[in-house]
């Protein structure tokens, strides 16, 4: 499932290719022809991503909302501006030391034309995971798609050259501008909203750190953690909790903490509960910048180039059952929990 750092990017790209332009919706899979019918037409006039969730606002307060849930993406095509901070696949100095979950949250990594490592060596741009999960193509579900870069744009490369460029799959929204395409497969949510259905779904979601107040967010957080009886790693889940955290962030922000995940929330120290916002803070904000969910610390150049590049050599214990733990040894162990594979240390998270 795409998680919230993807969504953030999805709608930057959506404010820098769209929002002020005219669109042409239409619903090639048909599930969606009333509501493409309706936005039809008009221009967008801004987007906002909260948590998992993207709400494009076009004329006259009317609101679409997609949620991609499990399996959507959306899919890019045509003459596609990159957001500055996406098309620098190295994007901020990825690493904090190993605890820093404990550390400010206001710890910041400098960002600007050449990106370097925490001792300062230069680090080549681009790099491009083979997982695709850093494509511009393809922002959610990662996908292959046949593209020609430079240095501001991405063209698809069709064969006949043709505009737009044909449907491919089951899409249930495609939006166009004179030279733009994308196209949405396989959301859990895509409908239109009203202001009112829009600020009344938001207020259900926990605090998104890109969006609410940081220090209002980590009280909001810490307050509903303290006083829940659930494991916090369930908690971590629950998007009416803290928004945009997934099965990777969950896993890896609860190793970072050294944190049991099935400590109820109550008894989760205070410090260690707002650890875990501060750290997701951090997190949040890098994954938003390379387009990686990159949680791994101290990596020299080339360490880091082959994390950015390899989803393997990216996470604590993610997707790690079985393997040793790469900082006590212990195997790592996986279960299920809140409906999802939860990967932790048994003696580091003890």
């Amino acid at each position: 499932m795409p998680e919230g750092h993807s969504v953030h990017r999805i709608a930057r790209q959506f404010d820098r290719n769209f929002v002020g332009r005219q669109v042409a919706a239409s619903s090639p899979q048909g599930r969606f022809a009333e509501g493409a019918r309706v936005i039809s037409g008009r221009t967008a006039t801004a987007v906002r991503a909260v948590g998992k969730q993207m709400f494009l606002e076009f004329d006259d307060d009317l609101w679409l909302r997609v949620h991609l849930g499990m399996y959507g993406a959306w899919d890019f095509a045509g003459e596609v501006m990159v957001d500055p901070t996406i098309a620098s696949a190295n994007g901020r100095r990825a690493h904090a030391p190993r605890g820093s979950a404990r550390r400010d949250s206001g710890e910041r990594s400098g960002h600007g034309e050449g990106q370097t490592d925490q001792r300062g060596a230069e680090l080549e741009v681009p790099i491009l995971d083979t997982a695709g999960e850093n494509s511009v193509t393809s922002i959610g579900a990662p996908r292959r798609a046949r593209v020609r870069m430079s240095e501001q744009t991405t063209r698809l490369a069709d064969e006949d050259g043709g505009w737009p460029p044909p449907v491919v799959g089951q899409v249930r929204l495609r939006l166009l501008t004179e030279v733009t395409c994308a196209d949405l497969r396989g959301p859990t949510a895509c409908e239109l909203q009203t202001p009112d259905e829009v600020a009344a779904t938001i207020a259900k979601l926990g605090p998104d750190p890109l969006v609410d107040d940081i220090t209002e967010g980590e009280e909001q957080f810490t307050a509903v953690v303290r006083r829940k009886p659930t494991p916090i790693g369930q908690l971590l889940m629950d998007q009416s909790v803290v928004s945009g955290i997934g099965n990777v962030y969950r896993a890896e922000l609860l190793f970072r903490a050294r944190q049991n995940p099935h400590t109820p929330g109550r008894e989760v120290s205070d410090e260690i509960v707002r650890a875990l916002w501060r750290d997701w803070v951090k997190l949040l904000a890098i994954g938003v910048e390379t387009g990686q969910m990159m949680t791994m610390d101290d990596l020299d150049p080339a360490a880091y180039r082959a994390a950015m590049a390899s989803r393997d050599d990216r996470h604590w214990v993610y997707h790690r059952a079985g393997l040793p733990c790469r900082v006590c040894g212990t195997v790592i162990a996986a279960e299920e929990m809140a409906a999802r594979m939860l990967y932790w240390c048994p003696k580091c998270q003890a």
